[in-house]
């Protein structure tokens, strides 16, 4: 799969603010704005996922719709990587 520099700086981002993590606890910053941090990161990599995910998919299913095989096996692995993700 080709990896989008969109997708490429979501990561980027998240690495910035995981960073940003670390030296708020270097810092001994409150726990309810660390947490607030951390919950912004886990939503920011929720999201991430779902456009890799969500381009793969579409990528793939493209393939096998051109090649006229079934997508059902394709949709369900999926889902399944967006529910293990959780």
């Amino acid at each position: 799969m080709e990896y989008t520099d969109q997708m490429k700086n979501r990561v980027k981002r998240i690495e910035g603010q995981v960073r940003g993590l670390l030296k708020m606890m270097e810092e001994e910053k409150d726990c309810k704005d660390l947490v607030t941090q951390m919950s912004a990161v886990r939503s920011a990599l929720d999201r991430t996922i779902g456009l890799v995910v969500g381009s793969n998919l579409e990528q793939c299913v493209r393939e096998q719709m051109s090649k006229g095989e079934s997508t059902d096996e394709m949709i369900q692995e999926a889902v399944n990587l967006l529910v293990k993700s959780r």
